[in-house]
């Protein structure tokens, strides 16, 4: 096995496979390196419906295995690891895996963030199935249906007001006796006709059958609901970095190039300070990210053209 690359990409959601599109196409050898099944948070959603040039959507699955087969055939390598640390090395820097070290010139970190899950009995089972964590990306799903928000932040908030577009009734349930929402943001829920707020109480069990149907909670009661919408919190996959780049609150610190505290190294999607996290933003990172490091690696090199 090629044990080193031009660039190496951390990570295989929408962000590392554009990248990998990009800078493989332009001619650089590019190695992926990837703990799971490439596609990141694709695989929270059934279908993407906000991604242009599918007027109709496109299935998660689908959208993913096609950008990875796209990556592949540019050139691309993708390794299965589980990325431990990245340190300097003299002629780039060495990424750590369980089992292997990789050598790069240039390295791209797009290792995404995971939603914090309730671990209840459902939650997993139906993921993609009526459980979702992104009210931008499924809520046009849920028209005219009731769903249910859990959390009581601001982010709970804010997505629980976006649901009332599409769903007739959107039930909010906090397990604390009052929203964690600043001022404004928690008024803009309780104001919502369209809102029913269940505070002190939580969720003990996702119910269905090949989708979600009903939630029972801690206080017994079991409500009817066709989706459940988790917003309980983000924490981005930068453990491995933590001691190797400039982060805040977990995220990747970049500048305007996308590149770190760390020369040579660049950051896209949600791992980002800033990011959008939605596919097509975690894909413009990639191509952004991938452009920048191949200029880096090209100067490295001595092969950059003197315009």
């Amino acid at each position: 096995m090629n044990k080193s690359a031009d660039i190496i990409i951390a990570g295989g959601g929408p962000a590392g496979l554009t990248a990998a599109i990009y800078a493989a196409r332009a001619g650089k050898d590019v190695a992926i390196i990837e703990k799971g099944q490439p596609g990141g948070q694709l695989w929270l959603s059934e279908s993407i419906e906000n991604y242009p040039g599918f007027p109709d959507g496109v299935e998660s699955f689908k959208l993913s295995g096609d950008m990875e087969k796209q990556a592949k055939k540019f050139g691309a390598r993708i390794i299965r690891g589980d990325i431990k640390s990245f340190r300097n090395s003299d002629d780039g820097y060495i990424i750590k895996t369980t089992d292997e070290e990789y050598r790069a010139v240039s390295v791209i970190i797009a290792m995404g963030a995971s939603m914090r899950k309730l671990g209840v009995k459902g939650e997993a089972e139906f993921t993609g199935m009526g459980v979702s964590y992104c009210a931008v990306c499924d809520g046009p799903l849920y028209q005219d249906k009731t769903v249910m928000v859990v959390g009581g932040g601001n982010t709970a908030c804010e997505e629980a007001v976006y649901l009332t577009r599409f769903a007739k009734k959107v039930i909010q349930i906090h397990r604390r006796p009052k929203l964690r929402a600043v001022g404004k943001v928690a008024e803009a829920v309780k104001n919502n006709p369209k809102i029913e707020l269940l505070l002190g109480d939580e969720i003990k069990e996702i119910k269905g059958d090949d989708r979600v149907k009903s939630v029972k909670l801690s206080s017994s009661k079991e409500i009817e609901a066709e989706g459940v919408f988790i917003f309980a919190g983000l924490m981005p996959n930068t453990e491995s970095v933590k001691d190797f780049v400039d982060m805040k609150s977990g995220f990747i610190i970049a500048d305007s190039n996308y590149q770190t505290s760390k020369e040579g190294v660049f950051t896209a999607g949600d791992c980002r300070v800033g990011s959008f996290r939605q596919v097509v933003t975690a894909c413009g990172d990639g191509a952004f990210a991938a452009e920048e490091s191949r200029k880096y690696v090209e100067k490295q090199k001595g092969t950059a053209y003197d315009w």
